[in-house]
């Protein structure tokens, strides 16, 4: 198994420090990582111990709600983007069984919502805590997103603030995830996994610890490496907008979660992505500068608005038509 080291580990107050040596070993440490594996583990990156224990405490407090009382927050024609999202609904793009998970979709909750039309968000009653803790790790998410978006313009030679008005109201989700135990491991399909490999669909994702292993990514060279963060670091990882964006350069990598150990399967895992989306209105198709001889175009244009409905449709989370 290839070590971990491949993934960088950075410190976000490096970055936004106002020492102009650590800031620039922090692009190119961050800059190099994405660009060779897709990942990087990133501390200090803003969400408190107490309230990250919240949070998750928050969400194993609803998943442990018995499945009626979770299904009155699931609308299927909110295509998932909002509220419950119950056990076996989602499907990773090329696989046919179902992830064995159950999730809960918190989105954008500005004065610029409605005129986005983006759907309002769900709040269930038996845990009133979940709306402020959700709402306060989102806006954190979102600033320290911001951020990183920055230091990959400046990777990327491009304006610090390239990407500022792109995520501004963007359809951001935080996502609390919940890999449900299974009582008899003897009933479980040889095929199944706790999530099937896949890409993400948004710009990047921070993605708050799982309560287990199992995290993997896949290299360049098509082996699997584990991603296995220290407690008070986030991994973050390039998604398809933006491998699109930029042709290539940077790498949306695949990446799943697998039971390492079968006797796991009857314990709950929990872990707690924020995939950072831009408004729908923006343009993906890949940056001039990333297109030459050597690197020719490899994705049509298309909108993120446009991407993500199609995405969406590939999980089978919204009807073709």
């Amino acid at each position: 198994m290839i070590s971990k080291a491949l993934i960088a580990e950075v410190n976000y107050h490096d970055f936004i420090s106002n020492d102009p040596n650590k800031k620039l070993d922090f692009v190119a440490n961050l800059g190099n990582s994405f660009t060779e594996i897709g990942f990087v583990l990133v501390s200090n990156h803003g969400v408190t111990k107490a309230l990250r224990n919240d949070l998750f405490n928050a969400s194993r407090k609803f998943f442990e709600l018995p499945d009626p009382i979770k299904a009155k927050y699931e609308f299927p024609e909110l295509a998932g983007q909002r509220g419950y999202i119950g056990k076996f609904k989602e499907t990773a793009k090329g696989f046919k069984t179902p992830d064995m998970k159950e999730f809960y979709h918190v989105g954008q909750q500005t004065q610029n919502s409605i005129d986005l039309n983006y759907p309002p968000n769900i709040w269930p009653e038996e845990v009133p805590e979940l709306k402020d803790i959700c709402l306060r790790t989102y806006q954190i998410f979102e600033e320290t997103g911001q951020k990183l978006l920055q230091a990959i313009a400046l990777y990327l030679d491009l304006p610090e603030n390239f990407f500022n008005d792109k995520i501004y109201s963007g359809n951001s989700i935080l996502r609390l995830l919940h890999y449900f135990p299974v009582k008899d491991i003897s009933n479980v399909p040889s095929e199944s996994v706790r999530a099937a490999a896949h890409e993400d669909i948004n710009l990047i994702t921070l993605l708050m610890g799982g309560s287990a292993e199992g995290l993997q990514a896949k290299t360049k060279a098509g082996q699997w490496i584990d991603v296995n963060p220290l407690t008070d670091q986030i991994v973050v990882n390039i998604s398809d907008m933006l491998q699109r964006l930029t042709n290539g350069q940077l790498v949306s990598t695949s990446h799943r979660v697998i039971n390492k150990n079968p006797l796991l399967m009857k314990k709950s895992r929990y872990s707690i992505p924020f995939f950072l989306h831009p408004v729908p209105s923006m343009d993906l198709s890949s940056l001039p500068n990333t297109i030459n001889e050597n690197q020719p175009k490899k994705f049509k244009d298309i909108s993120a608005g446009s991407y993500l409905d199609e995405r969406l449709k590939e999980l089978g989370l919204k009807q073709k038509k």
